[in-house]
Order: C-alpha cells, then structure tokens, then sequence
C-alpha cells in the first residue's frame, strides 16, 4: 500500500475554527520509494480566525496568502495528482493508501474537518501511521542497545539524528513533509536489519 506522507499548516490550533492554510505531500510506493510530491497555500475560509501566534510558527501571512487559491479548489487538485500519481480513475477510492505525519492524528483531523465542511466525501481509510509512535518504540530499542538518541521527539531532533538538516527555523509544510518522510524511510531501514532471538511465546 501507498504511504501519504502530510504535512499541515494552520491558521490556529482548534480543526473546526481555524483553516489549513498550507498543505505539503510525499507519496511512496510500499518500499519506501518517492513517487511525487504535491503543495500548495490555501486562502483561509475564515479569515477573521487566523492566529497571529500560528503565524509566529509557520511565517505565513495573511498577504503571503492573498493569491493563493480557496481549499475547495486545492482539495480538487490534491485528489486530482494522488489519482494521477497511483495511475486511478477519477472518482476512484483512495482507501488503500496509508496516512502518515508527525502526529498525524492532528493533521488528518484538520483535514477531515475541512472535507467535511466543504461536503467533500473523506476518500481514505483510517490507516494511519505516525512517526511520534514509531519514534516511541526506536527509542527503546536504542535504549535496550546503548545507543546515545535524543531526548526529544520533535521532528527537528528525530531529523538532526538522522543527519537531515532543516533550511531554516520557519515551519514549510512540504520541507516538513520531506524530513518527515525520510524520517520514516531510515526507521523502516533500520528496521529491516533487527533480528529478535530471545523472543519467546508466553
């Protein structure tokens, strides 16, 4: 099954007030191999909610948004290039492909709220993969083997681990999007090599 790895920036913190208002995309095939990517601003359907302290986090303006098109039609295109990409019909059911993020439960609940404002019908599963869990278990077994890992689980130190630099301070989705895949794709890497030998059944 396809990975989607998402990222999203929002206007403030609640999924029904506030608006996504940058979107960032990695599509993988089920080896870990990028497929395409896809981004886009999105102009807030609400604008009297945009949050000057989410601004101080992502960078994004509201001028900075002032050309960028409305979620109704990014929405469009994003299903448009997943379909291309996966080589699906229009109208064809994206259930097989698999959600990713860094807290991906908070990114894919704004973006179900914004499908369902816009009645817009959720065209995935609820297959869901998040590298704040993964991170969770690679720690321990980095712990049960001595390997010196970072104390935090930020996306920023996970990277910083792995050797993959940030361009700069300032949240982009689709840079987020990047790290957070190649993140993933040096978890499922490492892995691969893991024997377990004193695994017994109770």
């Amino acid at each position: 099954m396809p990975y989607l790895i998402f990222d999203l920036e929002m206007s403030g913190d609640d999924a029904i007030e506030n608006d996504i208002i940058e979107i960032g995309c990695v599509l993988a095939d089920d080896d870990w191999n990028k497929i395409s990517t896809f981004e886009s601003l999105i102009y807030p359907d609400n604008e009297d909610t945009f949050s000057t302290q989410a601004e101080e986090i992502h960078g994004i303006s509201l001028q900075d948004l002032e050309d960028a098109p409305m979620s109704f039609d990014v929405l469009e295109a994003f299903e448009q290039w997943l379909r291309k990409a996966l080589r699906k019909n229009s109208g064809e059911a994206l259930t097989n492909i698999i959600l990713c993020g860094q807290g991906v439960g908070n990114d894919a609940n704004f973006l179900r709220q914004k499908y369902n404002f816009l009645n817009i019908p959720w065209p995935f599963s609820y297959r869901m993969l998040d590298l704040l869990t993964l991170t969770t278990l690679f720690y321990k077994i980095f712990d049960n083997n001595s390997i010196k890992r970072p104390k935090s689980y930020s996306l920023s130190a996970i990277s910083e681990f792995f050797e993959l630099e940030r361009k700069d301070d300032t949240h982009n989705a689709l840079e987020d999007a990047e790290l957070t895949y190649q993140c993933f794709k040096k978890f499922f890497e490492i892995g691969a090599t893991i024997k377990i030998s004193d695994f017994s059944k109770s």
